[in-house]
């Protein structure tokens, strides 16, 4: 797979002097091993990348997500946390909020949700799965009535129902039961 466009002028602009080719190539590595289901190499091709380009949003992006498969959650946490902060997009913000509820910190869960709500430019199914989890964490925390209404937040039409909001109708469905 070759990477956009926008993505190698990033690594061209931060990657380390004369290391732009091997990082493009690295990151180019990393994320065909992850669609091919190789969380493993992808993180070990990703780290190399991170070596030669660590102020690239889109390598810490890929080795989040390569960790967050291996369920490596505080490594997972610290890379979407650096592109969250390098990028300042939200998009990855249902990645931090499981992380941080794997982590035992659910309660900054809600804030990203939140936050992936506001955001322009954060396609449904993330917006929905940010939201999923920090549900999740509150009716972890049994407070059952501030998660149904982070729910009610994903815009849903009765008539068309993507996988995204089938999962939050299920999810309803499973905290309306165990509030009794």
């Amino acid at each position: 797979s070759t990477l956009p466009g926008e993505i190698v002028s990033e690594l061209r602009q931060t990657a380390r002097a004369g290391k732009a080719d091997d990082a493009i190539s690295r990151l180019e590595r990393a994320v065909d091993l992850l669609e091919r289901g190789d969380a493993k190499g992808a993180a070990a091709e990703a780290h190399k990348a991170k070596d030669l380009a660590p102020r690239s949003p889109a390598v810490r992006e890929v080795l989040g997500m390569a960790n967050y498969q291996l369920e490596r959650f505080p490594e997972a946490l610290t890379e979407m946390q650096a592109y969250r902060r390098m990028s300042g997009r939200a998009d990855q913000n249902h990645i931090i909020a499981d992380s941080l509820r794997a982590v035992g910190r659910p309660e900054r869960a809600v804030t990203l949700a939140e936050e992936a709500l506001r955001a322009r430019g954060v396609p449904l199914a993330a917006k929905a799965e940010a939201v999923i989890v920090a549900a999740s964490a509150l009716a972890d925390q049994r407070k059952f009535d501030q998660a149904l209404g982070l729910l009610r937040r994903v815009r849903t039409r009765d008539d068309v129902a993507g996988p995204e909001v089938l999962r939050v109708w299920y999810v309803t469905g499973d905290i309306l039961e165990r509030a009794g």
